[in-house]
């Protein structure tokens, strides 16, 4: 049968190739993967127990590790996953064992303008409909034990409240003090809700909880989906879930949930979420789901133990990193592969002539509304300026010692014409450049990416961070802000810089990684600027702290931790097709 993207949407693509798709087992056992190691969730996806196959080959010297990051996306984004598909696709035509690790889809954008996060047209992890809505239930684990604390938080403030020190004994409590002004975590929810973001509870009677301010976050942002990304195993896992700061007391101390208790029961919740979930390829290869999006505000990457168990199976293992290389890649570089250990081999920057044309002045791209004529028209000079992005974001990658290879993601309207300018461009500042059409055609279509992937492979690298744990915080931020986003500087508001003083002056945080959060949609901090913007600085308004993730977050500019859902929503055109028993209209 086949299959054509132009005339094709996606979940129409992905529900054909599911006639041809493996049972899970054969995967896994093309892979490598014992029986014994494969945890079937139903026929077409499965847990892999990384434990016991970290045992058996945890030995085995990785294989080529290669991340696929972007240049700045327009809302609708570039394509970053098809083409991790269609990359390990690309190397599968060219003999390669080649795996990959994706993040899982979040029911926020699945649900919303955006859409899912699976791949598109003839490069997708498949089958659609699973990994789309709730897979084998990770975020489920992570909304459920983030908000257990919460309830173990809440539940405590009542308490203390209510009672006086001798009865909370006799429960065998003790007074924890906490200061219900400074609780450090939020309820989460895996849907953009912005209604939810500041709210009130506990109203109402005595029985009814402690009154006082609260709010939602979406499940990705939580500091569970991130010691998801970074725990090495279960025991990691369980050691970090222990450090989690739920509040500070009223003398400023921290209160964790060890001290609440409920550190045994979050890791109940957690701990099957712990093993990567195996799907495949529309090619029949190996592909993990793990972890959780939004590097605009989360760390935002496919979990390690998903690469730790890809690199030492396959010979090119593919990972992907959320967004632009000025925050996917960079989280990637100087916090990922900080924990895991691993280095790269190579890194894909993603660019398409659309979000070129948009950086070079093109008119808006708004979610939901046709493309203006600009973006289908021929305009190289459109392009050409454009490119001072995506020149932006090879320097990035240049800086961590590697030579990026930049994916042009080809769309069936690019011209000729505009698509040499970019090779060009990006050839003169020091890139490898492709050519792909791997959502057009699949693998086939990816072949000359795929050689260029080999050959960055084969080059070598002198891979390096960008600064060292010794640095000290504020120095930090202004590196990353300088040299990776283009600040001219970093301003703070009062309570972020007291934030930074006192950190600073804290030795238990010395060894922790810095995770900005800021606007995906520019390299600054606010969305409205594109291209390469130039004489602004970065404002830090407020600095978190995740000491169980193992980072500090600093937070810029007006973005929230709670998305909200537009006008425009995909839900309106999701159903469920009762004679076929199939979920339609997943973007």
């Amino acid at each position: 049968m086949k299959l054509d993207p132009t005339k094709m949407k996606d979940w129409q693509i992905a529900e054909a190739a599911e006639n041809w798709m493996k049972p899970i087992q054969d995967i896994g056992r093309e892979f490598g993967l014992l029986d014994s190691e494969i945890i079937p969730m139903g026929r077409a996806v499965a847990k892999v127990d990384h434990a016991a196959v970290m045992a058996r080959v945890g030995n085995n010297t990785p294989g080529r590790y290669v991340d696929v990051t972007a240049i700045t996306p327009t809302p609708l984004g570039e394509g970053k996953t098809t083409t991790t598909v269609g990359l390990i696709q690309g190397l599968g035509k060219l003999g390669k064992c080649a795996s990959g690790a994706i993040r899982q889809p979040s029911g926020g954008p699945t649900f919303n303008i955006k859409g899912g996060a699976a791949g598109g047209g003839l490069a997708q992890c498949i089958p659609l409909g699973p990994i789309s809505i709730r897979l084998t239930g990770d975020i489920d684990a992570v909304t459920n034990a983030n908000n257990l604390a919460m309830v173990a938080l809440t539940a405590r403030l009542q308490h203390e409240h209510n009672y006086d020190d001798g009865r909370l004994a006799q429960r065998g409590l003790r007074r924890l003090d906490i200061d219900p002004a400074r609780v450090q975590m939020k309820w989460v929810m895996d849907f953009c809700a912005q209604a939810l973001r500041d709210i009130r509870i506990g109203r109402g009677g005595k029985m009814d909880g402690y009154e006082m301010d609260s709010g939602f976050a979406i499940s990705a942002s939580s500091e569970l989906m991130a010691i998801l990304a970074v725990a090495k195993d279960l025991a990691d896992m369980r050691k970090r879930i222990a450090r989690i700061v739920v509040a500070l007391d009223k003398r400023g101390r921290d209160i964790t949930t060890a001290d609440l208790e409920v550190d045994g029961a979050m890791t109940a919740w957690m701990f099957e979420a712990i093993n990567p979930n195996l799907m495949q390829t529309m090619e029949g290869q190996p592909i993990f789901v793990h972890a959780g999006p939004f590097a605009n505000i989360a760390i935002g990457q496919s979990s390690i133990v998903a690469d730790l168990l890809g690199a030492r199976l396959a010979e090119y293992h593919v990972t992907e990193s959320g967004f632009g290389a000025d925050i996917g890649f960079e989280k990637f570089w100087n916090l990922k592969c900080r924990m895991s250990g691993l280095r790269p081999s190579a890194v894909v920057i993603v660019a398409t002539i659309r979000a070129l044309k948009m950086h070079g002045g093109g008119p808006a791209v708004k979610p939901g509304l046709p493309l203006s004529p600009e973006y289908v028209a021929e305009n190289v000079g459109l392009v050409e300026r454009g490119c001072e992005n995506l020149v932006a974001h090879i320097e990035t990658v240049r800086k961590s010692g590697l030579r990026p290879v930049v994916c042009i993601n080809s769309f069936y309207t690019d011209k000729g014409s505009e698509i040499e300018k970019v090779r060009q461009i990006a050839e003169k500042h020091g890139a490898y450049v492709a050519i792909s059409e791997h959502w057009l055609r699949g693998g086939e279509g990816a072949r000359e990416l795929s050689e260029a992937v080999i050959a960055a492979c084969e080059e070598g690298n002198t891979f390096r961070f960008l600064y060292d744990l010794e640095m000290p915080l504020r120095q930090r931020i202004e590196r990353i802000a300088k040299d990776i986003y283009g600040a001219d500087g970093v301003t703070y508001t009062d309570v972020a810089k007291q934030k930074a003083l006192e950190l600073e002056a804290d030795p238990s945080t010395v060894s922790l990684g810095t995770c900005m959060v800021k606007s995906h949609l520019s390299l600054s901090h606010d969305p409205n600027l594109k291209g390469r913007p130039r004489g602004w600085v970065l404002p830090v308004r407020d600095i978190m702290v995740c000491k169980g993730a193992g980072f500090i977050v600093p937070i810029a500019g007006d973005i929230k931790l709670m998305p909200g859902t537009g006008s425009n929503p995909a839900f309106r055109n999701i159903d469920v097709d009762w004679k076929t028993n199939r979920i339609t209209g997943l973007m």
